[in-house]
Order: structure tokens, then C-alpha cells, then sequence
């Protein structure tokens, strides 16, 4: 057989590419006694996969035998109704919102919520200026009252 269609099948089959008849080919070529130089070890890797694919276990295999219980079977009810209600408590807590609306949702909540704590710091900030406002109101009504009681010394002291 050709030299160079055995390495480009070699390498096919190292890549994992080769069909059956393909490595059938390249078995009986590395089974041949004329073998290329270069290629001479990957005639024992064919030589030991040969020897391997004929050998039979002697050995009696046992597999132990599975009890069926139903308790199994009530495990495998319970796995798969949790698994559906999770997919429909999923799919129902959207509550028929596309992504934009629930995205625009959160947007306005955020804003709400921005502008309230915005508005305490204001009330909060405004709060020592209406005490001010109250004291100067009453300031200035007592001094209208000692503003009168001038008046009315004045006039009767004249």
C-alpha cells in the first residue's frame, strides 16, 4: 500500500477520524512484517490492541440485585412534581409582563424611591427654618405689643 496513505490515514486515526474499514487498513498493514522505519513503533500499539480486543474476561460478573421499593418510586413523584412547580411558579410570576414593562417597573419604583429620600432631606432641611419663621413671628408681635404699650406711655405721659 502507499506509504503516504497509510501516515494520512495514521494521522486521521489519532485524530479520531477514521471509519472501521479505514482501521481495518491500517490493522493489517502494522500486522505485515514490512513495515516503514519510521512507522515501526506504532506497529506494537496495533500489535497490543489486536491482542486486546481477543481477550475475554474469565471472570463471572454478579450485579447485585436492586430491591424495588416504592419508596423510590414516591421520591421520583415528589422530584418531578417540585421540578413543575418550579417552572410554573416561574412562568406565572411574570404575571404577563414582557421584560421592558418589568424593566420600566423598576425604573419607576427606583425613581419613587429616590424622590422620597430626596423630599425627607428637603422637609428635613426646611424643619430649622420654620422654627426661625415661628420665632421671628412672635418676635416681631411682641414688638408691635411694646410697640403699643410706647404709644400709649407717650400719650399719657404728654
Amino acid at each position: 500500500m502507499e506509504l503516504a496513505n497509510i501516515e494520512s490515514l495514521l494521522e486521521d486515526y489519532f485524530e479520531g477520524n477514521t471509519t472501521l474499514e479505514q482501521e481495518a487498513i491500517l490493522r493489517t498493514y502494522f500486522a505485515n512484517e514490512e513495515v516503514a522505519d519510521h512507522l515501526a513503533p506504532y506497529k506494537n500499539l496495533f500489535a497490543g490492541l489486536s491482542m486486546a480486543k481477543q481477550e475475554v474476561s474469565q471472570r463471572e460478573l454478579v450485579l447485585p440485585e436492586t430491591a424495588k421499593s416504592s419508596r423510590g418510586m414516591w421520591y421520583s413523584i415528589a422530584a418531578s412534581l417540585a421540578i413543575v412547580l418550579t417552572v410554573a411558579g416561574f412562568m406565572f410570576s411574570n404575571s404577563g409582563m414582557s421584560q421592558d414593562e418589568q424593566d420600566a417597573l423598576m425604573a419607576l419604583n427606583k425613581t419613587k424611591e429616590t424622590m422620597l429620600m430626596f423630599s425627607d432631606n428637603l422637609n428635613k432641611g426646611t424643619e430649622p427654618m420654620f422654627l426661625l419663621s415661628e420665632n421671628f413671628t412672635k418676635g416681631t408681635d411682641a414688638l408691635v405689643a411694646i410697640n403699643e404699650i410706647t404709644l400709649t406711655t407717650n400719650k399719657v405721659l404728654k
